[in-house]
């Protein structure tokens, strides 16, 4: 309502027709929303569906028929069996991310409310249901268990539907080696387009600010397990798509002339040894033993994926390529745009050694950056390392201040190590700060959920394993700053439970005085918080002394912030980057089919491979760097409207004000009920029991943020209170935030 209008409706309290015309407008805008978001939904998930059935139709004779109609209506067409493989295979998942666009722009805060309004009765929730729970795998919840199942289906199913085909056209005439040759190599063939067909889905989950992720609110820390469950089937795929050819060729005899063979037209069998031999390199050096004990050597081999694009695209050359364009695309989109904002050096605003060898980094941020309190970004301190960037929660609630984000750091490893030794001086007992401390940082992200699930719940069990009580400080915060605004905010029963190994690590709580944030919060919320010190067996003698933090405030910059330049940041930017980058896609492709390849008669499978990857490159480079660009300048002036009439020491002291409240908070003690056990660990059998009995018949969700342990017995609890639930007890949703990315 405009302001005449309040006023006038105060002035006549009995004419109502103003305030019922508004309340229709606003219920015909609240109409026109949900129906444009389900036309969008629904056409997205058509596009989507009939893009996976592709994959299974295909292999058969139904499919082998529209295959061979669709390339013989389009390969005369523009770009010929370039633009038939693009448009079959790869522009179904640009057509999503299109739409995706448009369905985030009218979801926006609004999505929040309205869920948060939805009256909802507990049911299960395939997302938040745990199947698996113990195993390599980990913690695995029904939608992905369902997921899996497919996928595994899907490689069965062309297994036998290929195998079938093979031994249905295997020639009768010839002599059984010359049989085994045959089905060898063409299992060989059909293992290797299982791959591909695979591989087309491998980039999507580690685009880390994808619009798909956003569209399915998972984040890329969940994401990224997908990622290495798809790269061990195909590289498996890919392996035995070597082998088999290896195998063959020996008994032909023609190993070595194989194996070294380039041609023009077809597939090149050179380029394909070298892409594999790359793949089983990054294969061996991402498996878990090897990634746990030397995660720089997994790291820095993994960036080889460059090179092993390169060479399957030389390998396949441009018409098999284009069945894993569209995902690799995205991929590159999302790469360069993380590129972009990585560049950019971030003020650090305060730096904090607590007594638990914990750091806190607050750093700069402007007030237009979004994230929500269970977001998380990648570090990079360029005076440790150029190359290595470090995932950390956000400690810090959205709600806390407009223009700074805080970070919580566990020295842990030889990188924190050096972080903590490159703020402190580590001569003697007693540490001391140096004075000019030169830390020189870069971020991206924040990353993480699209919307704030911990608002969604209104009975919430938060389960903490050490520095894994970083988010949860984020949420506390973000609940109490929401109920005293009196914004969409559900959770009013809170439970904690934290397990620590030492005492020293409990100061970590601390860092929120949830009194100075919402007075008299405990008439609005329940909560509880247990916590559990494993390693000690009883109190510490000095029990209740305060142990003072180290604090420094580094010398800033001209009030350099994080930049927006992000997946979950503008997203009429983000969208036009996406477009006109697909855009520029399509008008390269055409100047380079009109120009070069027709007019010279270029028919080399492999180099033309190698000038579709260019292509993908160029546009992204150019089109989408053009927004980048413009993106770039948007932000400075918004940077400008801020800070008019000498906006830095505005701004500046914004900062400062912040940083003084958030420090004064600091000194204060939690003022809540917190139950202390020394020596023992969560009962998680009782925690749950117990909850069972007081809460009812409720929705419960339940974050648990710790090592892969401890989500597994809370997974395994949670299974087997959801399984012999009684009809009076809740149903609890498993959820989880981790830090191995």
């Amino acid at each position: 309502m405009a302001v005449d209008d309040i006023l006038h409706t105060s002035q006549h309290p009995l004419l109502h027709s103003n305030g019922a015309h508004a309340n229709n407008n606003n219920k015909k805008n609240i109409n026109s929303v949900s129906l444009a978001k389900w036309v969008l939904k629904f056409t997205m998930w058509i596009v989507f569906l009939a893009w996976v059935a592709l994959f299974f139709v295909i292999p058969t004779d139904f499919g082998s028929e529209l295959y061979a109609d669709w390339i013989g209506a389009t390969n005369g067409r523009l770009f010929g069996y370039t633009g038939s493989m693009l448009l079959l295979y790869s522009a179904p998942i640009i057509i999503v991310a299109f739409l995706a666009v448009p369905y985030l722009l009218i979801s926006g805060e609004d999505q929040l409310q309205l869920q948060l309004q939805e009256k909802k009765s507990p049911r299960f929730r395939l997302w938040t249901f745990p199947v698996l729970v113990d195993g390599p795998l980990g913690v695995v919840s029904a939608a992905e268990l369902i997921g899996m199942i497919l996928f595994i289906v899907f490689v069965i199913w062309d297994v036998y539907v290929y195998t079938a085909v093979i031994l249905g056209t295997l020639p009768d005439h010839l002599i059984p080696i010359d049989k085994c040759c045959f089905i060898l190599t063409n299992l060989a063939l059909r293992l290797g387009s299982i791959g591909l067909d695979c591989f087309a889905f491998l980039f999507l989950p580690v685009a880390r600010g994808s619009v798909l992720l956003r569209l399915i609110n998972i984040p890329f820390e969940q994401a990224i397990r997908y990622h290495v469950w798809l790269g061990h089937l195909t590289m498996l795929l890919f392996t035995l798509h070597g082998l088999l050819y290896v195998i063959a060729w020996t008994i032909e005899g023609d190993l070595l002339k194989n194996t070294l063979m380039w041609v023009d037209l077809g597939v090149g069998h050179f380029p394909g040894v070298i892409s594999l031999a790359i793949g089983l390199l990054m294969w061996m050096t991402s498996l878990y033993p090897v990634r746990k004990k030397k995660f720089e050597l997994f790291f820095y081999t993994h960036q080889l994926y460059v090179i092993f694009i390169f060479f399957l695209a030389l390998h396949v050359g441009h018409f098999i390529f284009g069945v894993s364009a569209g995902g690799i695309f995205l991929f590159i989109l999302d790469r360069f745009l993380r590129i972009c904002q990585s560049r950019k050096t971030v003020d650090i605003i305060s730096i904090k050694c607590l007594p638990c060898g914990t750091v806190e980094l607050m750093l700069s941020k402007p007030a237009n950056l979004r994230y929500n309190a269970l977001s998380f970004i990648f570090l990079q301190i360029r005076e440790l390392s150029w190359l290595q960037w470090h995932p950390f929660s956000v400690s810090s609630s959205p709600l806390d201040g407009k223009y700074h984000l805080s970070v919580l750091i566990k020295v842990i490893g030889e990188w924190t190590e050096n972080l903590r030794g490159n703020i402190l001086n580590s001569s003697g007992a007693d540490l001391h700060l140096r004075p000019q401390t030169k830390i020189t940082a870069s971020v991206e992200g924040p990353y993480g959920h699209e919307l704030p699930y911990h608002l969604m719940y209104e009975n919430l069990i938060l389960v903490a394993g050490g520095i894994g009580i970083s988010p949860f400080l984020a949420i506390l915060s973000d609940i109490l700053h929401r109920t005293r605004e009196g914004k969409p905010c559900l959770p009013r029963n809170i439970l904690i439970v934290w397990a620590v190994k030492r005492s020293n690590e409990l100061p970590l709580l601390s860092t929120n005085d949830m009194e100075l944030i919402c007075p008299f919060f405990s008439n609005k919320l329940n909560l509880e918080i247990h916590i559990f010190v494993t390693r000690e067996s009883q109190p510490p003698l000095e029990e209740g002394q305060v142990h003072e933090a180290m604090n420094s405030s580094p010398p800033m910059s001209n009030s350099c912030s994080m930049s927006v330049l992000v997946g979950t940041g503008n997203n009429i930017w983000s969208g036009l980057y996406i477009i006109s980058s697909t855009i520029g896609f399509v008008i390269l492709l055409f100047l380079l089919d009109t120009f070069y390849i027709n007019p010279y008669d270029i028919s080399s499978w492999s180099y033309k491979g190698l000038l579709l990857v260019i292509c993908m490159l160029a546009s992204v480079f150019i089109f989408g760097g053009v927004v980048v660009g413009l993106w770039h300048l948007w932000e400075r002036q918004n940077a400008a409207k801020e800070a008019c009439k000498d906006d830095r020491i505005m701004v500046k002291k914004m900062q400062h004000d912040e940083i003084v409240a958030h420090e004064d908070s600091c000194q204060q003690k939690l003022a809540s009920s917190i139950n202390t056990y020394y020596g023992s660990r969560p009962d998680f059998k009782d925690i749950f029991g117990d909850i069972s009995e007081k809460w009812g018949c409720v929705d419960v969700g339940v974050i648990v943020c710790g090592p892969p342990s401890l989500q597994t017995s809370v997974a395994k609890e949670i299974r087997s209170q959801n399984i012999r639930r009684q009809r009076h007890h809740p149903i609890f949703h498993f959820n989880s935030q981790s830090f191995d990315v």
